[in-house]
């Protein structure tokens, strides 16, 4: 009788309850894994995509910083490394001693972003934690000409007045085709953070910088210009001085325009 209520119930004759048999088990295995291999390409274009529009809104609110910065000093744009030779200033911080990190509670563009300066940390960029510009959050300023005054001589050669102070935002003729901010690394060994966007060319010198616009979000760079706008920039060149260890072009460095010269960064 118990046999049989087990039976008219769905159990066993021994009581038991079916299980999967192997076959079962091995095709809901492909299953799971044909849908992983489906959907994982998609999630995490999604999570790139959404560290760059971090990145984005990051880098936007640091150009925004520096035009509030120059509306209460004089017109004049924050210092890109006061008293350079110093070693102890820069625009995301200072610090007491060479060997030590840039604080970003005493950087003079603070007030202006948040005590803690988390608001500059690109979420795509995890450096070391050592190097010589620890300390920027993965963005760099275009301290060649916005970040000091300067003075062009008769050999059309851009000399620095002074490092104490930032350009003029109105010395800036074209401020929608001028870069003050894009992601930035360097290349010197490791990959380690960097506090200045480089031209391609010394501006006094007119040699070739070393590379430092970090293409890290889908193999391109967010650009805040000194307008307040925002680009996603792809890299067309990138060189080499071979004086640092390290290869600019394989940690996807180097620069994006398509003039070999400095007119993305100068105040021209």
């Amino acid at each position: 009788m118990q046999n049989e209520l087990g039976m008219m119930i769905g159990a066993s004759p021994q009581g038991k309850s079916p299980g999967f048999t192997l076959l079962e088990l091995l095709i809901v295995m492909s299953l799971i894994a044909l849908l992983l291999a489906v959907l994982m390409p998609g999630l995490d274009g999604a999570r790139r995509q959404a560290k760059l529009t971090l990145c984005q809104s990051n880098i936007r609110q640091l150009a925004l910083a520096n035009s509030l910065y120059a509306q209460e000093s004089g017109g004049a744009y924050v210092a890109g490394a006061a008293e350079f030779l110093k070693n102890l200033h820069r625009w995301h911080g200072r610090r007491a001693s060479l060997n030590e990190p840039f604080v970003a509670a005493y950087g003079l563009l603070t007030p202006y972003l948040g005590p803690d300066g988390a608001i500059r940390a690109c979420p795509a960029f995890e450096p070391p934690g050592s190097g010589f510009e620890v300390g920027n959050g993965g963005y760099g300023y275009n301290n060649a000409y916005v970040g000091v005054q300067t003075v062009t001589d008769v050999r059309g050669r851009t000399l620095v007045v002074s490092d104490r102070s930032g350009t003029a935002a109105d010395r800036i003729r074209h401020p929608g085709e001028t870069v003050m901010f894009t992601d930035a690394a360097f290349a010197a060994g490791d990959l380690i953070e960097y506090s200045f966007c480089e031209p391609r060319f010394h501006p006094r010198y007119q040699s070739r910088a070393d590379p430092s616009i970090h293409f890290r979000h889908l193999a391109a760079a967010s650009v805040a210009w000194c307008d307040g706008h925002v680009t996603h920039e792809r890299r067309t060149f990138s060189w080499s001085s071979g004086f640092y260890e390290g290869s600019p072009q394989r940690h996807g460095i180097g620069w994006f325009g398509n003039t070999d010269d400095n007119q993305l960064f100068d105040l021209d």
